[in-house]
């Protein structure tokens, strides 16, 4: 009876006016930046955190959290349609997706990705519903220990989960640990690696460090590759698949939820990992292997799946326990503590109507997502062919009206665009910024817990182990560097993202 009194508080919170309103143009909007190819929802998150500040705290994380789910819907359309996947999820997409397109099954491909994912949408939110207060319960046995033992983990799955080099992702978590640090430290007063800035006496912004290693960076990546033109699309049929075709899409929809939901819970799994995860698994199961790659419809239903219910599960650390398991996730964090909310247990219980209104509208908005997506199809194709060095040069004045406005300040303008150039050289060198932002977002609660146990300990280093939920969650991290480490399963980790 909690679960349905808490969701019917929800549905009142999501129901109003605003609220929907809010929903509705999250899912506009990330469904738009999942269509256009190189601009995605971390880089759009980013720059709309700024608009986030004049918006009560629920409709503005009603807002991105719509921003989110709504653009792995959106690019799954250009990976159908043109073979270039609008977001990194939907990479694997393009495999099966567009093969149907030439196949002349555009139309049934489209809604296929449609309806596994609202599949997956609608199971993910009930899955957070009961889920999500379990969690929370867990999470108010913990201490200062506990919670050092669960960030370090959370970091260390988040780099061994990264693609490319283990030793760089180690380092892009350590660099945002030091960044998360700048300023004044709480506990003594010193000013640290501020350089005589006076503006760093605070530490460096969230918003200029997000905005450029993410917005900035997309931008001139995307204007390298595509060099500023359009794409043609397929032409599309019929935009309802065939009773054949829905009977092979539902377990692999089914299969891929499930498989979503677990990678996307943990940190560095998130919704890319998830459709591969997903396909590769759809491939081994089948009996007719050869067909993926060939227009095999469980090749297209399973990530479509996957990469949904990744992107809904992220929500149920980041809301239960206050740890984000990406970087999309360290971004809703940033939009808490701009509202003056402390992510954590206690937002549950002290701020209901926030966190089941965040719930019930992702309900609501995949349903939305549902609606506009598929009659929208012809107006997200003619969108495919506007010129992208038109629509750059808009995204740059608003990511630097954001910045500027948050603070007035043009200090945090320069920083962002130094955090571009920053982002872009990471780029070029194959190291994630993903990881760096984790550990910006974590780096200032690590220290501000071990200071904490280390105080309550008197110095004591063993409270660390001796304490049995912090003991575990170490011995559990040691366990995976170790793993990672091993000859054979480092090969095979450098085997599965190399395909």
């Amino acid at each position: 009876m909690d679960i349905l009194d808490n969701l019917v508080l929800g549905l009142t919170v999501a129901l109003s006016l605003q609220n929907l309103a809010l929903c509705f143009i999250g899912a506009l909007v990330g469904t738009l930046i999942g269509v256009l190819p190189g601009l995605g929802p971390t880089a759009t998150v980013a720059m709309l955190l700024p608009i986030t500040f004049y918006l009560p705290p629920v409709g503005a994380l009603i807002m991105l959290a719509g921003i989110f789910y709504g653009s792995q819907y959106g690019g799954s359309t250009t990976a159908i349609l043109v073979n270039i996947p609008g977001e990194s999820s939907s990479v694997v997409s393009c495999l099966d997706g567009h093969a149907m397109a030439m196949d002349g099954r555009a139309g049934s491909a489209l809604a296929i990705a449609a309806l596994a994912s609202l599949f997956a949408g609608v199971v993910t939110t009930f899955v957070i519903a009961i889920a999500g207060p379990a969690l929370a319960g867990v999470a108010l046995m913990f201490g200062p220990a506990e919670y050092v033992a669960l960030m370090v983990l959370g970091l260390v799955s988040a780099t061994v989960l990264t693609h490319g080099s283990l030793t760089k992702g180690i380092a892009m978590v350590v660099l945002g640990i030091l960044l998360g640090n700048v300023g004044t430290d709480v506990n003594s007063g010193q000013i640290r690696y501020a350089f005589g800035f006076p503006q760093l006496y605070d530490g460096i912004d969230f918003v200029p460090l997000a905005m450029g290693l993410f917005g900035l960076t997309e931008i001139v990546a995307n204007l390298e590759q595509t060099q500023g033109r359009g794409v043609i699309a397929s032409v599309i049929n019929r935009l309802w698949p065939s009773r054949e075709d829905a009977r092979a899409a539902a377990p692999a929809a089914v299969r891929g939820t499930v498989l979503g939901i677990l990678l996307g819970v943990l940190p560095g799994g998130g919704s890319t990992l998830a459709s591969f995860a997903a396909y590769t698994l759809e491939k081994r199961v089948s009996s007719t292997p050869e067909k993926f790659g060939r227009g095999a419809v469980q090749g297209l239903a399973a990530p479509e799946a996957a990469n949904n219910a990744a992107a809904q599960a992220g929500f149920i650390p980041m809301l239960s326990l206050g740890i984000p398991p990406n970087a999309i996730m360290a971004l809703m964090i940033g939009a808490m503590t701009l509202h003056g909310i402390q992510p954590g247990p206690l937002v549950m219980t002290g701020q209901p109507e926030l966190f089941w209104g965040m719930i019930v509208s992702m309900l609501i908005g995949n349903i939305i997502l549902v609606v506009l997506n598929l009659p929208l199809i012809g107006l997200w194709v003619r969108l495919l062919k506007v010129p992208y060095d038109l629509l750059f040069p808009a995204i740059l004045v608003f990511c630097c009206i954001g910045t500027y406005t948050l603070r007035s300040s043009t200090f945090d303008v320069a920083m962002m665009a130094l955090f571009g150039v920053v982002g872009y050289v990471f780029r070029k060198l194959e190291c994630e910024p993903a990881p760096l932002l984790l550990g910006f977002v974590l780096g200032p609660m690590l220290e501000e817990n071990l200071q904490r146990a280390l105080l309550l300990s008197q110095g004591d280093l063993a409270v660390f182990v001796t304490r049995p939920i912090s003991g575990g969650l170490l011995a559990a991290t040691v366990i995976l560097l170790v793993l990672v480490l091993l000859p054979t399963v480092k090969r095979g980790r450098s085997e599965a993202f190399r395909e």
